[in-house]
């Protein structure tokens, strides 16, 4: 089964105007939001078994996939008016 991506704005369209300026004018977001792509691709890696690892070092990154969609998901709602 291939597994796919969770990008921001896949996980979030109603806030793509949003992130877009967060990520030009806010380097707090911008460096959570690479954090955040980077270990999305490090899970899509994992599941797809391009990487394979342990069940248990994929839930590790998987929660702090979650954890940083959080706090990019409260910085969003701050933002938006």
């Amino acid at each position: 089964m291939q597994h796919e991506h969770h990008g921001l704005i896949l996980e979030f369209p109603e806030y793509r105007e949003e992130i877009h300026n967060l990520k030009m004018t806010n380097e707090h977001f911008r460096e959570i939001f690479d954090v955040y792509h980077k270990i999305d691709k490090e899970v899509y890696r994992v599941e797809n078994n391009i990487e394979p690892r342990s069940d248990g070092a994929l839930e590790e990154i998987k929660k702090r996939r979650l954890a940083l969609k959080d706090e990019l998901f409260r910085i969003l709602r701050q933002s938006k008016p």
